[in-house]
């Protein structure tokens, strides 16, 4: 089990001024590997300078170095904001390759904006171009109905008020060692919460200790199972543990939800998803699965609606069309405000890449798969992309 990143939330202009020390501190001060230090801001359309965007992110990038930060996310790009924002996204991806953007679907409120689905599909067709490999889009995701404060990439960003920090945690090892010394079900999920809170209380107490020390607050820890591209790190992994002969087999989504449910029983100082995370490409027993067309992208909308965090790392053909883009973001988006869940989508359109051709990439994080299925865009009243209006959507309260 890993620290994947200690995340300080924070203002720009209100970074507090030990926080070079806090970073250096907390990258040694925890029982488990800190794999890296990152700053979440707030919406970057609210603070960032419009003009001169390529200098204005290159010198950000150069003073979070100096500071001790890996990376960072500039927030969402929110439903209120002038969709032109949009456009500049691109232009900040290619200047940087330490710098996470996002933008919403549907905000926290149980409002989808099917123009900006529309909007967002053209978005990633053009981050796709920004590398031969279509890696540009590692950096980028969609958001449903995610609220500030979740610490791992690329969904965090800051509410604008006081800074703070939180966990990312990287435990589906955990998980797969809490399954194989099981029996029975009922062991399996009290071999896991008592697993993940025991880890939990000695995480926290150094955290306490940190925040105490460097007056910066302590947010929480997203103590979601996610994985590491190696098969005993791997949640798919511990997911055909519990007995399937394959994820994407009947009873994949008992499975999902299983362990969903158990992570909810285990008491810790939540923040972010706290879920289950199934990036095609992170996670090597379910990039050979989706290789195999053993699990498609719709079963990994199922297992969404019982778990987190969406849709992450898919492979897609380097031709997609607008249209079959913005019907995936459609469903994320109605996943998402229906059930009253944060989702996200990060989509990867691989120039050149049809269905089925094989997908590697020379990045320690990814494991090989192959380019996965999907089918035709939308259309009629679904495909009308440009209208501004958004829809209301309810949530299921039975």
């Amino acid at each position: 089990m890993d620290i994947r990143s200690i995340t300080v939330f924070s203002n720009w202009d209100t970074l507090p001024d030990n926080v070079a020390g806090f970073l250096a501190a907390g990258r040694t001060a925890f029982p488990y590997p800190v794999q890296s230090a990152r700053a979440a801001f707030p919406p970057f359309p609210d603070w960032l300078p419009s003009g001169n965007l390529q200098s204005s992110v290159s010198n950000l990038q150069s003073s979070l170095a100096a500071l001790g930060f890996d990376y960072a996310s500039l927030g969402p790009v929110q439903l209120h904001h002038d969709p032109a924002w949009l456009a500049a996204i691109p232009q900040m991806l290619g200047a940087s390759d330490a710098l996470f953007m996002t933008a919403e679907i549907a905000d926290i409120n149980g409002r989808i904006s099917p123009a900006r689905c529309h909007q967002i599909a053209r978005l990633i067709r053009q981050i796709s171009a920004l590398q031969a490999n279509g890696f540009g889009n590692l950096y980028f995701a969609a958001l449903a109905n995610c609220p500030s404060g979740s610490p791992f990439f690329p969904v965090a960003y800051h509410d604008g008020g006081a800074p703070g920090f939180a966990l990312a945690i990287e435990a589906a090892d955990l998980a797969q060692n809490a399954i194989a010394a099981s029996r029975t079900l009922e062991e399996a999920r009290a071999n896991l919460v008592a697993a993940m809170e025991t880890a939990a209380d000695q995480i926290t107490a150094v955290a306490a200790e940190l925040a105490a020390q460097f007056g910066l607050p302590f947010r929480g820890l997203d103590f979601s199972l996610a994985p590491y591209p190696t098969d005993d790190k791997s949640l798919a992994g511990a997911l055909e543990a519990l007995g399937l002969p394959h994820l994407g087999a009947h009873g994949s989504l008992f499975a999902a939800g299983f362990v969903t449910e158990a992570i909810g029983r285990a008491r810790f100082r939540r923040c972010g998803f706290s879920g289950l995370m199934l990036p095609v490409l992170e996670d090597s027993i379910l990039a050979r699965r989706a290789g195999d067309g053993l699990v498609t992208v719709q079963d990994l909308l199922s297992y969404a609606a019982v778990c987190g965090v969406g849709l992450d790392t898919v492979p897609l053909p380097g031709d997609i069309s607008t249209e079959s883009l913005a019907g995936i973001l459609l469903d994320v988006a109605m996943l998402a405000s229906r059930l009253g869940k944060p989702l996200t989508a990060r989509l990867m359109p691989l120039p050149g890449l049809a269905a089925g051709d094989p997908v590697t990439f020379d990045f320690p994080y990814f494991a090989p798969s192959r380019v996965m299925t999907v089918s035709d865009g939308v259309t009629g009243l679904m495909s009308d992309g440009e209208r501004p209006s958004l829809l209301d959507i309810q949530k299921i309260n039975r």
